[in-house]
C-alpha cells in the first residue's frame, strides 16, 4: 500500500497570474506548501523534489476558476489547518477553493481529469441569436482542422465536444459554454472552436471553470 496521506487541493488561477506558465504555477504552489509547514513527502534519489502533481496544464492566459493538485504529506493534517495555513502562504489570485484527502492508490490527476468546462467571454454586441446558428452551422459540419505550429490538426467534434456548446446573454455580455473531452487525440482549445465559427479575434476572454472525472456513472467532480 502507498505510504502518505495524498492532499487534494482545489484552486483558482485568476487576474494577472493567468499569464503564469504551467511551471511556474508549479513553483508557487511548492513555495506555499513549504510556507505553510506542510509536512509533505519527498521523492527518492538523488535529487529529491516534493511529492505534487497537478491536473491538466491550463494554456498561459486561460483563467481557472477549479484547478487541481495533489500533495503526499508525511502525516495527517486537519482539513481546514491545511486551508488556513495555504490562504495565508499564497497570493488570492492562486488561492485555495477546497482542499480534501483522497486514496494515496488513486490514479493521477493528469489521467483521470478528462472533461474540461470553459466560459468564452465574447466582445459585446455580439447578438446571442447570431452565436447560436454559427455554432449549430459548425457542429453540423462534424469537424474542424486546425493549424498549430505548422502542424495540421483533424478533431471529430463528436468525440471532442461531449455536450452541445451553450449561449449565454445578460446585460449586452454574450458567452458560451464548451465542454471539451481531453485524451489521445489532443484537446481542441475553446478559442480556437469560437474563432472557427463566427470569426477570429471575437473571444476576449478564456476561464475554465470546472475539470471532471468521466465514468460509467458520468461526470463528478475530483474533490
Amino acid at each position: 500500500m502507498a505510504e502518505g496521506f495524498r492532499l487534494r487541493v482545489c484552486f483558482r488561477k485568476a487576474g494577472r497570474l493567468r499569464y503564469l506558465s504551467h511551471l511556474e504555477t508549479g513553483r508557487a504552489w511548492e513555495r506555499a506548501a513549504r510556507r505553510a509547514g506542510l509536512p509533505y513527502a519527498v521523492t527518492q534519489g538523488y535529487n529529491p523534489r516534493m511529492k505534487v502533481a497537478f491536473g491538466p496544464a491550463l494554456p498561459v492566459g486561460t483563467a481557472g476558476m477549479r484547478e487541481y493538485l495533489d500533495i503526499t504529506l508525511t502525516r495527517f493534517v486537519p482539513v481546514a489547518q491545511v486551508q488556513e495555513g495555504l490562504r495565508a502562504s499564497i497570493v488570492e489570485e492562486l488561492a485555495p477553493v477546497e482542499c480534501g484527502y483522497v486514496s494515496p492508490t488513486e490514479p493521477s490527476l493528469a489521467s483521470r481529469l478528462t472533461i474540461a468546462e470553459y466560459e468564452v467571454e465574447l466582445e459585446r454586441g455580439v447578438p446571442p441569436q447570431e452565436l447560436e446558428r454559427s455554432l449549430d452551422a459548425l457542429m453540423r459540419t462534424g469537424g474542424l482542422e486546425t493549424e498549430h505550429k505548422g502542424k495540421q490538426k483533424f478533431f471529430d467534434l463528436a468525440v471532442v465536444l461531449p455536450k452541445e456548446p451553450e449561449v449565454m446573454s445578460d446585460a449586452g455580455r454574450a458567452a458560451v459554454r464548451v465542454w471539451v473531452r481531453m485524451g489521445p487525440h489532443g484537446s481542441l482549445r475553446p478559442e480556437t472552436f469560437m474563432s472557427a465559427a463566427i470569426g477570429p479575434g471575437r473571444p476576449v476572454a478564456v476561464t475554465r471553470t470546472e475539470l471532471f472525472i468521466e465514468d460509467e456513472q458520468g461526470w463528478i467532480r475530483p474533490l
